[in-house]
């Protein structure tokens, strides 16, 4: 293992891994329950806001723009914790989540289940109520 290696992985010195388009990996899960609610992305000043703020900011790749959870849908995400994976290319936030984590109103982004159908896979819905409706709150 090279120094520079064991100073990522063991070492208390915060220096995530970017990706080649600038971003890292950040999986959001319910503090309370543990839940996974969704997996997006943060540039560096997105990492930045959110580690000084204390609330989630994410960089969304299809707008090509930087966002604070819940700034249009007041469905926001509190920090309680952010830990670094053992390479630091990806980041994990136990948050506090005000409604829905999903842009689709729902709890969660993970709500619907893969299942075995014959030789292939197919989707099932599951945890898929609507804690609001997308189309009343995300007009363009």
């Amino acid at each position: 293992m090279s120094t520079h290696s064991h100073d990522i992985e063991e070492g208390l010195s915060f220096q995530p891994k970017f990706d080649a388009a600038g971003l890292v990996t950040c999986v959001a899960t319910d503090a309370a329950t543990g839940d996974v609610l969704m997996v997006a992305h943060m540039n560096d000043e997105a990492l930045r806001k959110t580690i000084a703020t204390g609330e989630a900011w994410y960089f969304s790749r299809s707008r090509n723009a930087l966002w604070r959870k819940g700034e249009t849908s007041g469905q926001t995400q509190r920090v309680v914790e952010m830990r670094a994976d053992c390479d630091q290319d990806a980041v994990w936030i136990r948050v506090e989540q005000v409604g829905a984590a999903c842009h689709t109103g729902r709890k969660s982004c993970f709500y619907r289940r893969v299942e075995a159908d014959g030789g292939s896979a197919k989707l099932v819905f599951v945890e898929a109520e609507r804690l609001f409706d997308p189309g009343a709150v995300y007009k363009k």
